[in-house]
């Protein structure tokens, strides 16, 4: 659990702002989520990547903000005493005597297409300080909590949109860890309009601890990830929306040749984007999962972990550059990687929770269809996949049969985007306590990342004020994966 802090939960996630806005005329902010002013400006000043270098043209960033458990996932002890090892099991992987938890078959059978990192480590075990690293790889304090840009938001400001998406897509977007809920998904000193663009827009419910939990929920769900800014407003055609936009576009002309500055240009690619969003049927059914087969979407799974992936699949085979698939707290099934099994969780024994489909099986399943897909569509070798939390769980389970907050070791992993497949980098204790070979920390996985997208994490940025900032402060690539 987190300690409390001044409500920050006002930082909301990038989005289309008003859909009625758009077809005001006049309307010169909207859709400062896919062509920023400052992107246009840094692009005009040829600031960019390393041409030809990248191994990777997407990212697909499987967020697991909460802590997942990694001793009964992805690096099992199965000769430590029961209070560490838990009641599960072991399975072999397709990798020669390579384990991992019970709850893990699919990614086990597919473990040869992993890049598997054991020896994920850093020095904090706070929700708030962890996740903010995590996100951003760059070092916080409480103060900087909102301040330090999510990778996303990065590769947003650099490369920008692509086929008539945003750069930074996250799905949904809403999770927030607390009580109180904060945003993390923040874009910091670039500014807002780098902030990811929410599929679920602003939390109905942001506090996930409000109203009571079901002792042990379906993890059938299906939920609509079609974003509401999408929706064709009530009594305006595809005909209607045209002809205003039409007169807004009539309109301009008339304004640019009066004035036709570096910030009337930005604000006019601005709203031309945002029509682009509002009014192609390529971007629509990007985002619309009933257009998959149903044999795909069982793959996947009806649950919500399940439909966040394909949904992401379908995004980057649409584009995307970069999309966040958000799954850590939640309004149906409370913490969901925080397992301390303190009172108000109403969990089970954390060798139990594991089981569940919508816990470490449920993940299990999406995660290895999402791998299999992206390579039966010949898009895994050019889709940087990366699995990721913000730390591991206590090697010794508590006395309420959780497991609590462990900075020091941690399991993650890597797929596709050029990253070595069949690896395993680094090794634990044999309590899965600490590692004992080069522990790598978030800053090293954000480095990672970038050296896969052709990023130099030597390039500077400017902030909102024009001071140039280092894309990254700290961190270097981990040894192997490439």
């Amino acid at each position: 659990m987190v300690r409390n802090l001044p409500d920050r939960n006002l930082l909301p996630c990038a989005s289309l702002l008003a859909r009625r806005d758009v077809l005001r005329v006049g309307a010169l902010t909207v859709g400062a989520t896919l062509v920023p002013t400052d992107w246009i400006a840094a692009k005009e000043s040829s600031l960019d990547v390393a041409p030809g270098k990248s191994r990777a043209d997407s990212v697909i960033f499987l967020w697991m903000g909460g802590g997942v458990t990694h001793i009964d996932s992805f690096d099992p002890k199965p000769h430590a005493p029961e209070e560490i090892r838990g009641t599960l099991g072991t399975i072999s992987t397709s990798l020669p005597g390579v384990h991992f938890g019970e709850p893990m078959p699919q990614l086990a059978r597919i473990a040869d297409e992993l890049c598997l990192v054991r020896s994920f480590s850093h020095d904090s075990n706070d929700h708030l300080l962890s996740q903010a690293y995590t996100l951003s790889g760059r070092k916080v304090t409480m103060a900087q909590l909102f301040s330090e840009p999510n990778l996303g938001s990065v590769v947003s400001y650099l490369h920008g949109p692509r086929n008539g998406l945003p750069g930074y897509i996250a799905i949904p977007g809403v999770t927030r860890p607390g009580p109180p809920p904060y945003n993390l998904f923040v874009a910091g000193w670039l500014g807002n309009g780098y902030a990811p663009f929410c599929v679920g827009g602003i939390p109905e419910q942001p506090d996930f601890t409000v109203g009571e939990k079901q002792l042990n929920p379906s993890p059938e769900f299906h939920e609509d990830l079609l974003p509401k800014d999408l929706q064709p407003l009530e009594g305006l055609s595809s005909g209607r929306m045209t002809s205003r936009l039409s007169l807004r576009q009539q309109l301009d002309l008339v304004r640019r040749q009066a004035d036709e500055t570096a910030q009337s240009v930005a604000q006019r690619k601005q709203y031309e984007g945002a029509a682009n969003l509002l009014t192609s049927p390529s971007v629509r059914s990007a985002f619309d999962l009933s257009l998959e087969k149903p044999e795909v979407i069982a793959d996947y799974g009806q649950t919500k972990i399940g439909q966040r992936c394909l949904q992401a699949r379908r995004l980057v085979e649409s584009g995307a550059r970069f999309v966040m698939v958000d799954y850590g707290y939640d309004p149906d099934y409370g913490n969901l990687w925080d397992n301390h099994n303190a009172p108000g969780q109403n969990f089970p024994h954390i060798s139990e929770m594991c089981r569940r489909g919508y816990h470490l099986a449920g993940t299990d399943r999406a995660c290895a269809a999402l791998i299999r897909d992206l390579k039966d569509r010949g898009m895994l070798e050019r889709t940087l996949v990366v699995f990721l939390t913000e730390f591991g769980r206590t090697p010794k389970i508590n006395s309420m049969g959780g497991r609590d907050h462990w900075g020091m070791c941690g399991s993650i992993f890597f797929a596709g985007g050029g990253t070595k497949a069949g690896e395993v980098i680094g090794a634990s204790d044999d309590q899965a306590a600490w590692p004992i070979t080069q522990p790598w920390g978030p800053a090293d996985v954000a480095a990672t990342i970038y050296e896969a997208l052709g990023v130099s994490t030597d390039l500077r940025l400017p902030d909102q004020f024009g001071r140039p900032l280092p894309v990254l402060d700290h961190g270097r690539t981990i040894a192997g994966v490439f």
